[in-house]
């Protein structure tokens, strides 16, 4: 009887050395930024209650409706994999009454999320996000700090990018949308896709994220959100193209972006890039403000505005660059049980010096480790034979000049670092 293969499960995938140490490396450049600006980091579960997304991210969205991994638990309860990181920070700030604790609170997030969609180049269905979110700021100033924060974390790594923005209005500008919108699309509704015409049921706005051609085309004469925005919402989005403009971060306006989410309200924001690795899904990250999700969820009435960014499609934009340098400073290759003792002694010293270091365990050659030295990246070779055991002495050897001497075992740290 042939047993079945194991494999990973489609579209989910592993990340493996050193691919992993590249990815950690971009990850530490987003970490060392959110730390300057006062971002702290939040571990929320991977699995929530479903409830919490179909009010959260909107039950008229392609993510609850089609993408979402929902199942039953013992009891029956319906639990559902994330696939989004907004709504389960916005419950743990409910939960856990935050907001009594602190009138501001910056927060960023580093995990997966989970989608059943249709795998595109840098999409997968189980994905890494890195996010933030922000609550408790209602002024204009602090989007225009996070969109500015994220041109300079992309540039500050090579990503090329482009910042877009709109304002999707509040809730008092809604109604007045809606009514445009349904007037536009109601003539052509036996034109839209079966997607687009329960859209046009529900939420009108979601219409204008649809992809299919046909729609993209009757998309195209809908009339623009902004010219049904109300005194408040136009101020905070002409503030916000002001700042932009202010501290140097060039964009575009587009009135049909509205982000595929119910939760955004007034401005939103995504940061492209022409690049080819991404083929003709160019959004590399995307966010907004979310200023009534809080109350909606059963907190009190917050100001709120986040976004996300894709770790894949970072990575595949970064290609060679992205690649991560030497894994290890020291390599200990010995032979004999005295040297792999005197070896392991030495390295022991080595790392609580603060230097990453591998050695060889295993019986061969010293040749063989040599060779693994490189491989690893090693900068520097420590060398033990039977008589430098014999001697208390270590063969070190820096790798790229090819220098080598003899020196004392206890002065190998004191040589790494220069002194000797």
């Amino acid at each position: 009887m042939t047993s079945e293969k194991l494999t990973s499960v489609r579209g989910m995938n592993d990340i493996l050395p050193p691919e992993s140490d590249a990815w950690r490396q971009f990850e530490d450049h987003c970490r060392a930024i959110l730390h300057q600006y006062g971002y702290r980091e939040v571990r929320t579960p991977i699995v929530e209650a479903t409830a919490l997304f179909a009010r959260g991210v909107g039950e008229a969205t392609d993510i609850v409706e089609k993408e979402m991994y929902t199942f039953a638990d013992r009891k029956g309860r319906s639990l559902t994999l994330r696939p989004e990181g907004t709504a389960s920070c916005v419950r743990a700030y409910i939960q856990h009454a935050v907001h009594k604790r602190e009138p501001v609170t910056r927060w960023y997030y580093v995990g997966p999320m989970f989608r059943y969609e249709r795998m595109q180049t840098g999409r997968y269905r189980q994905f890494w996000q890195i996010g933030v979110e922000v609550f408790g700021i209602a002024e204009p100033t602090i989007d225009v700090e996070i969109v500015a924060m994220l041109h300079r974390l992309y540039s500050e790594v090579g990503i090329a990018n482009t910042v877009v923005i709109n304002s999707v209005g509040g809730r008092a500008d809604r109604p007045v949308y809606r009514e445009r919108l349904l007037a536009h699309f109601g003539p052509h509704r036996d034109a839209l896709c079966g997607d687009c015409r329960r859209r046009l049921d529900k939420n009108p706005l979601r219409v204008l994220d649809c992809k299919v051609e046909a729609c993209r085309r009757i998309i195209a004469g809908a009339p623009s959100v902004l010219d049904a925005l109300g005194d408040a919402s136009r101020g905070h989005f002409d503030a916000v193209r002001r700042g932009l403009a202010a501290v140097g971060v060039p964009f575009d306006v587009d009135p049909r972006l509205v982000r595929g989410l119910d939760y955004y309200t007034g401005t939103v924001f995504e940061l492209i890039t022409a690049d080819a690795a991404l083929g003709a899904q160019g959004t590399i990250v995307a966010g907004g403000r979310y200023d009534d999700l809080v109350e909606d969820l059963g907190g009190p009435s917050t100001p709120a505005i986040g976004f996300a960014l894709g770790v894949e499609r970072a990575m595949l934009l970064l290609g060679d660059r992205g690649r991560a340098g030497a894994a290890i400073d020291v390599f200990f290759a010995s032979a004999g049980p005295a040297a792999r003792e005197r070896a392991l002694a030495v390295a022991d010293a080595v790392r609580r010096a603060g230097f990453a270091a591998d050695m060889e365990h295993r019986d061969v050659g010293f040749k063989a480790q040599f060779k693994r030295a490189h491989k690893l990246g090693a900068q520097w070779v420590v060398a033990i034979g039977d008589a430098e055991a014999a001697a208390g002495t270590v063969r070190l050897k820096h790798m790229e000049s090819g220098q080598e001497r003899e020196i004392a075992a206890e002065l190998v740290v004191d040589a790494l670092r220069g002194e000797v």
